[in-house]
């Protein structure tokens, strides 16, 4: 997904609600009809109030594989000062002066190069994901088939199947493979409630970024 948005291919995620317990950043949504409201709480019977921790004017900084040079090796994140040269794995070269391999959950915020902005967030079913919703999830488009001349129309690639089958003509049915392969088998078909964040990306730190006022 670092790849997807560095391309400008991801500009929306999906993550599961969880009930609220405050007024503060919550939709209620009826369930028998799906309609979502921000602000208040759910009070009448066949509502509940979920809890979406985003709101449009948000900023968010993205955590990402990282390596610093090995001499720093021994040192633990937040025993750095901030001055050490960082290497995204995504785009590494493997000199031979590259340290060891750090996770993304490990990211200190200083070394965060990318920003996102959130401009929209609402609640919804994970399977009233629409096609164009899919895309831009970061799925992967490729073009008609090589192998075929007469394939017309774009198709799409989870980015974790096969690479040269994993292919379909439906980019839902890409992302649901991709959220299967995230949260385990069978989570796509069990449709929760998700929080839909749309989000401009910003190459920067999120602290070296101007702030903008209304």
């Amino acid at each position: 997904m670092i790849v997807a948005l560095l391309e400008g291919r991801k500009s929306q995620t999906r993550r599961c609600c969880r009930q609220a317990n405050d007024a503060a950043l919550t939709y209620v949504v009826r369930i028998d009809d799906a309609i979502a409201a921000p602000g208040w709480f759910g009070d009448e019977e066949g509502e509940v109030a979920f809890f979406t921790g985003f709101a449009p004017g948000d900023r968010l900084w993205v955590r990402e594989a990282w390596r610093t040079h090995r001499a720093y090796d021994d040192l633990k994140p937040s025993d750095m000062g901030g001055e050490e040269a960082v290497w995204p794995e995504v785009e590494r070269d493997n000199c031979d002066y590259h340290g060891r391999y750090r996770a993304g959950r490990y990211m200190p915020r200083w070394a965060s190069r990318l920003t996102l902005i959130v401009t929209d967030v609402r609640v919804e079913r994970l399977q009233d994901c629409s096609p164009a919703d899919a895309i831009a999830e970061g799925i992967s488009v490729g073009k008609p088939l090589p192998q075929v001349p007469t394939s017309k129309g774009d198709i799409y690639h989870d980015g974790i199947t096969d690479p040269i089958v994993g292919w379909t003509r439906d980019p839902v049915e890409a992302y649901a493979r991709l959220w299967n392969h995230i949260n385990g088998a069978g989570a796509w078909e069990a449709n929760p409630w998700v929080t839909a964040v749309n989000f401009d990306v910003l190459n920067g730190n999120i602290d070296n970024l101007p702030q903008v006022t209304a």
